[in-house]
């Protein structure tokens, strides 16, 4: 392996670069599954497939362990994301990783406010937004987590919840630095609850969050923005999900696990190149 002056190989598939029409994404979450081992065999698995495959922007989101020895390696067309990062920067903080640290390693970026760390590990609006700063100050992309419980769609907040997270967490980003922000709606409450989100309910929600960015950002920003869509995505509904208007590929959760599935889910992207 050839490695540049910070460690990482000189080979190694650049960090993600926004523009104006690239906006299409379907990205991997393993979340606490798989040993190193497996994950250099799912890498194996994408490798020719990436080949033979473009026009969507693939990543996968490892657990923490995984990232320095998995990233710089990664078959070109795969970038490699962490599913957490610090609010802090470097200090006294044990556990913690900062986004420097993961620029370090080769990942192209990080998770941030996702449904399991606000309702498990208190993230709250103020930590997540301290996380996308620490993401955008290293120059590495983030893939911003927003949606809303069950109880909160049946008492008809699911919009306000949504629109609340987006306003605390991405709102005063700069405009020259929002192109580094990925957005992804989480439905929790069709998310391993036996609840199924149409591709309907999904768009609607979609179609929102465009419209928030539109006023937030203006038109041709918030168009070049991917939304993603984060619920119970799989080969057997990935086509109807990324044919809606507003749904710019997705954050895939356990059908991410197999290249197969994986491939499959990407596979149902219309932007795809075979």
């Amino acid at each position: 392996m050839t490695c540049g002056e910070d460690g990482r190989d000189a080979d190694f598939w650049p960090p993600i670069k926004r523009t104006k029409v690239m906006r299409n994404v379907v990205a991997g979450n393993w979340k606490s599954n798989k040993l190193l081992n497996d994950a250099r065999a799912w890498m194996d698995g994408m490798s020719g497939w990436l080949a033979t495959n473009g026009g969507v922007d693939v990543m996968v989101a490892m657990p923490a362990p995984y990232l320095a020895a998995c990233a710089p390696g990664a078959p070109k067309g795969l970038h490699v994301l962490a599913q957490n990062v610090s609010a802090e920067g470097f200090g006294a903080h044990t556990g913690e990783y900062t986004a420097e640290m993961l620029k370090s390693s080769g990942v192209a970026g990080a998770i941030v406010g996702h449904s399991e760390r606000r309702a498990r590990f208190g993230d709250s609006d103020a930590v997540v937004a301290a996380k996308v700063d620490a993401l955008l100050a290293a120059d590495l992309t983030a893939v911003f987590c927003c949606g809303e419980t069950l109880q909160e769609r049946e008492s008809g907040r699911a919009e306000d919840v949504v629109l609340q997270q987006l306003q605390a967490g991405v709102l005063r980003i700069p405009v020259d630095q929002i192109g580094n922000v990925i957005v992804a709606y989480e439905p929790v409450w069709a998310i391993g609850t036996g609840v199924t989100a149409t591709s309907e309910q999904a768009q609607d929600m979609h179609a929102c969050i465009r419209g928030w960015l539109t006023e937030a950002f203006g038109t041709e920003v918030a168009e070049s923005i991917p939304v993603l869509y984060g619920g119970s995505c799989k080969p057997s509904n990935a086509a109807e999900l990324f044919s809606q208007q507003d749904i710019n590929g997705g954050l895939i959760g356990g059908a991410s696990l197999k290249p197969e599935d994986f491939q499959g889910v990407i596979e149902g992207h219309p932007a795809l190149n075979r």
